[in-house]
């Protein structure tokens, strides 16, 4: 153990968790090269090339070059998932249950429910039995 000192271990540390660091930023390089509407085939391919052969200058010079883009990418991806998302909300909250009615149906329902009960169209006997069976 003496012939390791800690700041040495530090040292090493430091480097191992700058190399894992760099690994990251390469394959998100990568993947953004691969998602980008805005290249072509070859210029996709090029950029692949530059950022494999020569790794930490090819990445540098993506970054530099197309740094600005990978943000606005990620920008309009994060967007495009949440509205799915609040898409897919919301069509599974309107979608029928078991019964084939939607679930935001039933409370249009007992509603109209009781506007026929306050006009006298339905009596309370007649109103509750209504009732049950929609809420069952």
């Amino acid at each position: 153990m003496d012939d390791y000192p800690l700041l040495n271990l530090f040292w090493t540390m430091l480097w191992f968790f700058l190399w894992i660091m760099w690994l990251f930023l390469l394959f998100r390089v990568i993947m953004d090269i691969f998602r980008s509407d805005d290249l072509n085939g070859w210029a996709k391919a090029g950029w692949l090339i530059l950022a494999l052969v020569l790794p930490y200058l090819g990445v540098l010079i993506y970054v530099i070059a197309r740094g600005r883009s990978m943000g606005t990418r990620d920008v309009r991806e994060a967007k495009e998932r949440d509205a799915a998302f609040k898409a897919y909300v919301r069509e599974a909250a309107n979608s029928p249950d078991a019964g084939g009615t939607s679930r935001g149906g039933h409370v249009e329902d007992l509603a109209k429910l009781a506007d026929l009960k306050d006009k006298g169209a339905l009596s309370e006997e007649e109103y509750q039995r209504a009732k049950s069976k929609l809420l069952v």
